[in-house]
C-alpha cells in the first residue's frame, strides 16, 4: 500500500485503516502518556497453542491486527496480522473510555473528586447546557441524556461537528476555531432526564477528562501515566489524540501496544493488584461487578447490539453475567479488552474491521472468547 495515502479523509476506512490504526500520531496531533523505562515489569512467556481453524476464521472475518492472551503474569498466546508488530501502538477507540473509568477511582480515592459531584460544580463553563444537574456518576455510567445521536454512519449533525472539534475529520475553514470545549458548550438540549436508561454518548467521556484536569491540576495524559502506565510497568509509552487546542480525546484516542493493554487486564484480573500494590481499589471493582443497573441497560441504546446476553454497564465498563463473570471494554472497528477474574485471564483483540459496529462480528468475538476461557487456564 502507498503509505502516503492514509489521511484524515480516509484513515478509518479500509484498506487504509490497517496501517493508520497503528500510526495515528502520523495523522492526528497527540500527547504522550509516559511509562517509566526504569520500572518495566516483565511478562513471562509460557506460550500455549491455539486451534488454527478458530483463529484463522476470526482473523479473516474481523481484520484482526493483534491478539494477546495472558493468564497470571504469563503471555499464553500472541498473534499479529495485517503487518502489525508487538510494539505497535494501536488505537483503542472506546476502550479508551474504560481507562478513564479507572482514573476516576484513583481521583476519588485521593479525595480530588466525588462521584456525586455535579459536573458544573467543576466546569462552570457548562452552566446552561444539557449538563446542568448531571453528576460525575451519571457520566461514568452513560446515563446523561444529552440530545446526541451516536450514529457512526451519519453525514451531518452534531456527531460530524464532534469529529471536526476532535480534529478527527478534515475540518472546513469556517469551523477551524471549533475545539472540544467549544463543542461541549453547544450541547444545550436534553432528550430525557439524567439517571435514566443507558445512553451511549462519547462526548460525555471527554467532558470527564476535562473535569479531571480541572480538579487535579494535571493534564489527562499525565493522569493516565501517573495512575496506570508507570505503576503497571508498561514497556512502552502510549499516546492520546488531541484537538487543535490540545484537548484530550479521552473517549476514543488512546493508542497503546497490545501487551501493555494486557497489563491493564492482568491487574484487573488480580482484583486491582499489581505485585502487591493496589492500583485500582477492590471496592471500585466490586461496585463495577455488582452495582450496574440492569434495567437501565435493558432499556438502553446498546441492548440490541449485544443481543440476549445478560449484561450491565458501570463506570465505563461492560459486565457480562453469562458463563461466569466477564468484564470487558469495547471499541469500534473491533477493539476489545476482556477480563475473566475467576481465571485471572485477560484477552486483548485489536482490529481494523471495515464497519464501526458489526453485530455479527461482535457475536463471533464473544463466542471465540468463550472458547478461549473454556480451553485455557
Amino acid at each position: 500500500m502507498d503509505l502516503d495515502k492514509p489521511t484524515l479523509h480516509n484513515w478509518r476506512s479500509q484498506p487504509y485503516s490497517a496501517w493508520a490504526f497503528r500510526h495515528v500520531r502520523e495523522i492526528i496531533p497527540t500527547a504522550e502518556i509516559q511509562n517509566d523505562p526504569a520500572k518495566i515489569s516483565d511478562l513471562k512467556f509460557a506460550k500455549g497453542s491455539m486451534q488454527s481453524a478458530a483463529l484463522a476464521q476470526v482473523s479473516n472475518q474481523t481484520g484482526l491486527d493483534a491478539l494477546v492472551i495472558a493468564c497470571e503474569n504469563s503471555i499464553l498466546y500472541e498473534y499479529y496480522g495485517n503487518g502489525a508488530k508487538a510494539d505497535d501502538q494501536h488505537i483503542l477507540f472506546s476502550v479508551s473510555k474504560s481507562l478513564l473509568g479507572l482514573i476516576a477511582d484513583r481521583l476519588i480515592n485521593d479525595n480530588i473528586i466525588r462521584k456525586d459531584d455535579k459536573i458544573t460544580d467543576h466546569l462552570y463553563e457548562l452552566h446552561g447546557t444539557a449538563y446542568d444537574d448531571a453528576t460525575i456518576s451519571h457520566a461514568l455510567d452513560m446515563r446523561i441524556d444529552v440530545d446526541f445521536d451516536e450514529d457512526y454512519t451519519a453525514n451531518e449533525g452534531p456527531i460530524i461537528d464532534y469529529r471536526y472539534a476532535a480534529n478527527w475529520n478534515p475540518t472546513p475553514e469556517n469551523m477551524q476555531s471549533l475545539n472540544l470545549k467549544k463543542f461541549f458548550k453547544s450541547l444545550a438540549a436534553k432528550s430525557g432526564s439524567h439517571g435514566g436508561s443507558f445512553h451511549y454518548i462519547s462526548p460525555n467521556t471527554d467532558v470527564l477528562a476535562w473535569l479531571f484536569e480541572r480538579a487535579s491540576g494535571k493534564r489527562y495524559n499525565k493522569l493516565i501515566s501517573d495512575y496506570l502506565w508507570k505503576p503497571l510497568g508498561c514497556e512502552r509509552s502510549a499516546y492520546i489524540t488531541v484537538d487543535r487546542s490540545g484537548g484530550m480525546r479521552a473517549a476514543g484516542g488512546v493508542c497503546t501496544t497490545p501487551r501493555d493493554l494486557a497489563r491493564v487486564g492482568l491487574m484487573l484480573a488480580n482484583n486491582g493488584n499489581k505485585d502487591g500494590q493496589q492500583i485500582i481499589s477492590k471496592e471500585w471493582l466490586e461496585d463495577i461487578y455488582q452495582c450496574g443497573d440492569k434495567e437501565a441497560w435493558d432499556q438502553g441504546s446498546f441492548k440490541e447490539f449485544f443481543g440476549a446476553r445478560s449484561m450491565h454497564y458501570k463506570s465505563k465498563w461492560y459486565v457480562c453475567h453469562d458463563k461466569g463473570k466477564l468484564l470487558h471494554a469495547f471499541g469500534i472497528h473491533g477493539q476489545y479488552l476482556f477480563v475473566d477474574p475467576a481465571k485471572k485471564m485477560t484477552i486483548v483483540l485489536m482490529s481494523s474491521e471495515a464497519n464501526a459496529l458489526d453485530q455479527a462480528l461482535n457475536d463471533r468475538i464473544f463466542k471465540f472468547v468463550d472458547e478461549i476461557r473454556k480451553s485455557l487456564c
